[in-house]
């Protein structure tokens, strides 16, 4: 199997976090998006998306966006429910990562670290902040009482939700006001297998 990512991005690192617990060995390709590599005709030939992570499968099938990976390589496993709930209530919470929460909790991430001071695109934070912080409030919520998001079992709905929850203070989302979230990230964090976000997969191997 192989793995187009890049070092920074929560995305890659769901699919690079899951890959350590699994035990699954792959190829690590690294593309710098800020500098265009994954729209080059070759790369969008293959995954017309132009976006990291993608992945080539054993058998040479092209799968991109980062959740559908996770999911498919996480079924089966401990890290899907068995039941049909659980496995409804983690692609609830998956889908809720990708429309509730990434644009406005990893969006900022980008724009403060990859973005020069005076970017027009500063200007969102603020809105980006304010609905960030609707989305951890949710989280908050529902991880009162719980230990993880779905079947209080760890799963693939707690990796598509650390990525980019535990560096959220990286773009201006700062995490005091929400002691479930913090105490959750910390479970995760200590979970068999885990991984940090900047680590490159070469150096996850004893």
């Amino acid at each position: 199997m192989r793995v187009f990512d890049y070092l920074d991005s929560g995305n890659g690192y769901k699919v690079r976090l899951l890959l350590a617990q699994l035990g699954l060995s792959y190829e690590w390709t690294e593309l710098d998006i800020d500098k265009g590599e994954t729209r080059t005709p070759e790369f969008l030939a293959r995954f017309p998306n132009g976006r990291i992570p993608a992945v080539q499968l054993d058998n040479g099938v092209n799968l991109f966006e980062s959740n559908a990976i996770i999911w498919y390589l996480a079924e089966g496993t401990k890290y899907v429910p068995a039941s049909q709930l659980g496995r409804a209530q983690v692609l609830q919470w998956m889908f809720f990562e990708q429309y509730s929460h990434e644009p406005f909790v990893a969006t900022p991430r980008y724009i403060v670290r990859h973005l020069a001071a005076d970017h027009p695109r500063r200007a969102e934070l603020p809105g980006r902040h304010e609905k960030g912080h609707a989305a951890l409030a949710i989280m908050e919520q529902h991880l009162t009482g719980r230990a993880f998001f779905v079947e209080n079992s760890y799963s693939i709905a707690d990796i598509a939700l650390y990525a980019y929850t535990h560096v959220a203070p990286e773009g201006g989302l700062l995490l005091d006001r929400y002691p479930a979230v913090r105490a959750w990230l910390v479970s995760v964090s200590t979970q068999p297998g885990h991984v940090p976000l900047q680590l490159r997969p070469a150096e996850t191997r004893p």
